[in-house]
Parts: structure tokens; C-alpha cells; sequence
């Protein structure tokens, strides 16, 4: 069980490769988490990319940007907004530094198979042949080693059933 400091938002970092579902899932819980716990914000790493029109994509770039999306983050929370992140941001530093600075921060790792994810043609940066700097093929994802939350997505059950899932990992860690 965790301890919310009622001050602030909660900040639920929804992680995982690109294609795992992470998306998806975060939109099936957004009615849940603002009953629960008032006005929520979703957020994905992409919108943020396209709103500050960053293009880069190396490791570095990578990194830097995240850390920019703690800073968005942060002056959202203490708003007392809630946000569902949906990120790929698979560094151990940047989720370090978020269980460092963020007092409510809920780690949700969604695990997929990224030979499913490209069999199943889930996005379609896997399939581009010029494509550089891509998770899980150019980039090692650093996996979350003790997520908060882990939910498996095999693609063989709905998003609602998985986002339905999380919903009652939630409640089980913020009882």
C-alpha cells in the first residue's frame, strides 16, 4: 500500500515498448482514476514530442527529453491534477529521479513482446526500413526491474479487460 500526499496530483507513468497497449489502457482508465481521485490529465510522450516539435531520437535526446517531461509533469501535479502518462522512456535514470522528486508517482509497467508487437504490426515504425534509434531494436530498453504495477499484455484479451485489471492493481496499491 502506498501513501498519497493529498497536496498534490498523482502521477501514474504508464511504461512499456511502443505497440504494448500503453495508450490504450491509459485512455480505459481515466473515468476510474477521476472518480477516484479527482481531475486527471492524459498525457503521452508522442503529444508532448509533437507539441515542442522535438525530433530528436538518439539515447541522448531521449534522456534529455524525459527529463523535461518530469518538469511538465511536476508543474501539473501540483495543481492537485492527476496525469496518466503514456510513455516509452525505458531508463532506469528517468525513473529513478521520478520516485526521487515526485511524491505520488505510480509506476505502470505494461510488458509486451516486441516479436509479437512487430508480428502483429501494432506500430508501424517497426516495419520502416531507414528507421534509426527505435526501442528494442537500436535502443536497449532498460525494463522496469519493481514497478509498482505490472500488467502482461499477450494481445489475447481487450484493452478494457486489461485496463479493468489495472483499475483493481490500483486499488489494491492506494486502498
Amino acid at each position: 500500500m502506498k501513501k498519497i500526499n493529498k497536496k498534490e496530483g498523482i502521477l501514474f507513468w504508464v511504461t512499456g515498448l511502443a505497440g504494448s497497449g500503453k495508450s490504450i489502457i491509459s485512455k480505459n482508465i481515466r473515468k476510474y482514476i477521476e472518480k477516484a481521485f479527482g481531475p486527471t490529465l492524459i498525457v503521452s510522450g508522442d503529444n508532448l514530442r509533437n507539441l515542442y516539435k522535438f525530433r530528436k531520437y538518439t539515447k541522448k535526446d531521449r534522456i534529455e527529453f524525459s527529463q523535461q517531461k518530469i518538469r511538465f509533469c511536476k508543474f501539473i501535479l501540483k495543481q492537485k491534477i492527476n496525469i496518466i502518462f503514456s510513455t516509452i522512456s525505458l531508463f532506469d535514470k528517468i525513473r529513478e529521479k521520478n520516485k526521487k522528486e515526485i511524491s505520488n508517482y505510480i509506476e505502470i509497467y505494461i510488458e509486451a513482446n516486441l516479436k509479437k508487437i512487430i508480428k502483429l504490426k501494432k506500430k508501424k515504425m517497426y516495419h520502416k526500413k531507414k528507421k534509426q534509434n527505435i526501442w528494442g531494436i537500436h535502443i536497449k530498453p532498460e525494463f522496469p526491474k519493481k514497478p509498482d504495477i505490472k500488467i502482461r499484455n499477450n494481445f489475447d484479451k481487450n484493452p478494457r479487460l486489461l485496463a479493468r485489471e489495472l483499475q483493481n492493481k490500483i486499488s489494491q496499491l492506494l486502498k
